[in-house]
């Protein structure tokens, strides 16, 4: 059981690198459910400080996102805030002082080497089968202010010579770290190297000094972030150690992977391009023209992928899938986060959006599919025709767009019929039947289901015809298959005159 702490803070840092994957959305899903939880705040912060790997467009899609799914972010670039800047290229002053002081406290230290010099050194040690580290059994005996007298430090800073500096990780210390997923965690820092933390060639730092030097001036509370974070743990320990914040140190929760839906490893955009389904919110196309599938392009509802997500590597201990958001925030624990990789199934993600559409009010869908039909070049003139439609087809599908199979037939009259249809129901007595049901329907005064639906069943027993040939003949007529919801409800709705005319289209071109 983790400690308490009063005014949770949580953030959600991603890097501007490329589209926002939905593991880590699932890691801002759940730091907001946990602050709504407690009644905390939900920071967006940007960790821009990989100069080399920026995405332009990256940072308004991670923006986008988040409000696509309504997780309202309290503090961050767009929204400001009481620790403004959130975006960390902005911050570049603040970090260059942070790491001087631990250069001064004696826990950090300049180091000169050149990417030549370490790259001989590695394939030196691989030649001799070992492997190299930058650490407390080479540091002395390499380019750095350990291994210096001062003046010559003094003369490669003041002349301008690219240096970084390193994390003096101290030898043989045990940190031990209860994490809130995963309970007590131990490291030894003899396994550790001595990480860098800033680089005078760009003036910026690397993540691990940015991220503890923010979440202290933010005063973040707790990190909830992926399981691939958990070994920079004890670096991130010993640097709070090394300031001085240990006792203001945020508690750490470390997420299980998301994997995929087959085979080892976690979920990736390979495995949604082999499987067909999307692993980013948003569609997202890359410098080079590629483009990646969206959920929300795809179809998806917003509170469907929020409902899925959730329940990837967490649970409320009932029986109970559909939540709400709100529902969510109220039920969510740390405690109830599993340890072990959740497998991603795209058929269950497609099951949410399923119930979310069935759950939607026939007014909502209608508006959602107005477009659709637009799109193949029907215009809508009784909105209310198509709200009866959608609600008669909306247990069939899974989305929006699929609704347009499944009743094309009430807006278009079929172009062609489905030969094993016809060849199966469509007999001999079929034509001449045909004209007299055609004569039936036209001396009708009451179009509706129910009436229409007795007087051709009476027809079809006083003509001693079969119910099930009859019936498949005149769906085939109407739809131009064997699908569809009732008969005599597509009939009701489609017109008597239109109906004539699909009956006396379907026995000249099929007799």
């Amino acid at each position: 059981m983790y400690q308490q702490k009063n005014n949770v803070r949580v953030r959600f840092a991603p890097s501007p690198t490329g589209p926002l994957h939905i593991g880590g959305v699932r890691t801002a899903l759940f730091n907001y459910l946990f602050a709504k939880k407690h009644g905390g705040k939900f920071i967006l912060r940007i960790e821009d400080t990989d100069s080399a790997r920026f995405v332009s467009g990256a940072e308004e899609y991670i923006n986008e996102s988040l409000k696509w799914l309504d997780l309202t972010i309290d503090e961050g670039v767009v929204e400001g805030g009481a620790f403004a800047p959130y975006r960390q290229s902005q911050r570049k002053d603040i970090y260059k002082k942070y790491a001087d002081l631990l250069i001064e406290k004696g826990w950090a230290y300049y180091a000169f080497d050149t990417p030549d010099e370490l790259n001989a050194l590695r394939e030196q040690y691989e030649a001799e089968k070992k492997t190299f580290a930058y650490d407390n059994s080479t540091r002395l005996l390499l380019n750095n202010s350990l291994s210096l007298n001062n003046d010559e430090i003094q003369v490669r800073i003041a002349s301008g010579v690219p240096y970084v500096i390193r994390f003096k990780m101290p030898e043989n210390v045990t940190v031990n770290i209860n994490d809130m997923v995963r309970g007590e965690v131990s490291f030894n820092t003899s396994t550790l190297d001595d990480k860098v933390l800033y680089k005078s060639a760009d003036q910026l730092p690397t993540y691990h000094l940015a991220n503890i030097v923010d979440d202290h001036l933010m005063e973040i509370t707790h990190v909830i972030r992926g399981e691939e974070w958990l070994p920079s743990v004890p670096l991130h320990a010993m640097l709070y150690r090394a300031y001085g914040w240990e006792d203001t140190m945020p508690q750490f929760a470390h997420l299980p992977l998301i994997l995929k839906p087959n085979g080892k490893g976690k979920l990736s955009k390979r495995d949604g391009d082999k499987e067909g389904f999307p692993v980013f919110p948003l569609q997202y196309t890359s410098s080079e023209g590629e483009t990646s599938a969206g959920y929300r392009e795809s179809g998806y509802f917003p509170e469907a992928v929020i409902n899925l997500l959730a329940l990837l590597g967490w649970n409320p201990g009932t029986e109970q899938e559909i939540f709400t958001c709100d529902e969510l925030a109220n039920l969510f624990t740390i405690e109830r986060v599993n340890k072990s990789g959740a497998r991603f199934d795209p058929e269950k993600a497609r099951w949410f959006n399923h119930q979310y559409l069935k759950a939607k009010s026939n007014s909502e869908l209608a508006a959602l599919f107005v477009p659709v039909l637009n799109e193949k070049g029907v215009s809508v003139a009784d909105i209310s025709t198509v709200e009866r439609i959608v609600g008669l087809i909306k247990e069939r599908v899974n989305f929006v767009a699929e609704m347009w199979e499944q009743c094309h037939f009430f807006f278009v009259a079929p172009e062609g019929y489905d030969e094993k249809v016809v060849k199966k129901h469509w007999k001999e007595m079929i034509p001449p039947f045909m004209q007299t049901v055609v004569a039936t329907l036209q001396m009708q005064n009451h179009w509706e289901a129910n009436t229409l639906k007795t007087s051709v069943s009476e027809l079809i027993t006083a003509n001693g015809q079969s119910f099930g040939t009859v019936m498949n003949a005149l769906r085939l007529s109407l739809t131009g298959g064997s699908f569809g919801p009732d008969l005599f409800t597509i009939i009701e709705i489609i017109g008597k005159d239109e109906t004539v005319r699909r009956i006396n289209r379907a026995t000249g071109e099929l007799s």
